[in-house]
């Protein structure tokens, strides 16, 4: 993996994006925002899950008020989703919104200072927001006998021109994102742009699908950008619930090295081999785990010839054989148990394990 692309920092809320802090994890409520009870209800759901950042639409006055009653109930920040309406902005940052998210393609230049201004004032950050559907016409025509394959250049180029628009309107927090939902654009576009700036990154694909296929694809496409040191906050795109964005996001960033969020589980894929219930004592582990915040690796292996071996790296591991398994540290066996009592007594030794991790 590259050594993370050097960027300049903004600090939205309280959280730190670029200047080589951690990446950080952001989600988007699907309530209505004008709904405080719900969305108040579904933020603190994402942050229980680890969500660091989260966005809100705002499609009227009204969603831009509730801003500041969303506020009173919640520590993370809260980033304004604009379009069109530069009103918007001015009314979100008067609610006390921490950051804007907005494409400045669609508010003109004279609006466009105003919330520039306002923003400044307060020191709020604006992440220009540039998607595969919102690319200037101007911009698309330049590109035009070379689309599809120049789409990457486009986005790159739109997001610029807006950066450069704010920095001539002396406002330079400024975060960016380019997004589509192909995963090659996307890679392709993020490349392009970390070469030419040093703004912090915004990543993610956009309209990535549902639960299971959307974070496959969020997996492959996030990873990859991240995995080439480029990117400083992300956001995974799912339709359905937002809490599965911030778990697959948690998970890609653990699987890269860049984050830890508590136990690491690995278990094998089982063979025919397995001679113990491993789905059962993987998933009642598992389930154990989710309340122990320690940074420890966990192993669940089918096999007492491999697994310790395999697993060596672990912190604590169990393996299973044909009425017993055994419970081993670093690839060192420790204790040989009956199969019957072996996840009673794996937790056991994982609880005093967490308490001295």
């Amino acid at each position: 993996m590259k050594t993370r692309r050097k960027s300049r920092a903004v600090n939205a809320g309280g959280v730190p994006i670029g200047g080589g802090n951690p990446v950080s994890i952001q989600s988007m409520t699907n309530t209505d925002t004008r709904d405080v009870s719900a969305t108040v209800k579904q933020i603190k759901a994402l942050a229980e899950a680890g969500c660091e950042i989260v966005r809100v639409a705002v499609p009227d006055k009204a969603a831009a008020e509730a801003i500041k009653m969303i506020k009173k109930h919640t520590d993370l920040p809260i980033v304004a989703d604009i379009h069109f309406d530069y009103r918007l902005a001015l009314a979100s940052l008067e609610s006390g919104a921490d950051k804007l998210r907005l494409n400045p393609g669609n508010i003109n230049a004279r609006d466009m200072q105003k919330v520039a201004e306002a923003a400044k004032s307060r020191g709020i950050p604006i992440r220009v927001g540039v998607n595969s559907g919102s690319v200037e016409k101007d911009i698309l025509e330049k590109y035009r006998s070379s689309l599809p394959e120049a789409l990457p250049e486009a986005l790159a180029e739109s997001a610029l021109r807006h950066a450069e628009m704010l920095e001539g309107l002396h406002f330079s927090d400024i975060v960016l994102s380019v997004k589509a939902s192909s995963v090659p654009v996307c890679l392709n576009a993020y490349e392009i742009i970390a070469k030419q700036t040093d703004y912090p990154l915004h990543v993610g694909i956009t309209e990535a699908g549902a639960v299971y296929a959307g974070s496959i694809k969020s997996a492959v496409g996030i990873g990859a950008i991240l995995s080439r040191g480029i990117g400083d906050t992300v956001r995974v795109s799912l339709t359905g619930d937002p809490v599965d964005e911030v778990s697959c996001a948690r998970e890609i960033l653990s699987a890269l090295g860049y984050r830890r969020f508590g136990v690491e589980i690995i278990s094998c894929p089982t063979c025919g081999r397995t001679e113990i219930d491993l789905l059962g004592a993987a998933e009642q582990i598992e389930a154990y785990c989710k309340n122990i915040k320690a940074n420890i690796k966990v192993a669940v292996m089918g096999c007492v010839v491999n697994g310790p071996g395999e697993a060596k790296d672990a912190d604590l591991g169990l393996a299973g054989g044909k009425g017993s398994a055994v419970i081993f540290r670093k690839g060192q066996v420790v204790k040989t148990i009956n199969e019957s009592g072996m996840v009673g007594e794996f937790i056991e030794e994982l609880r005093k394990a967490a308490l001295n991790g």
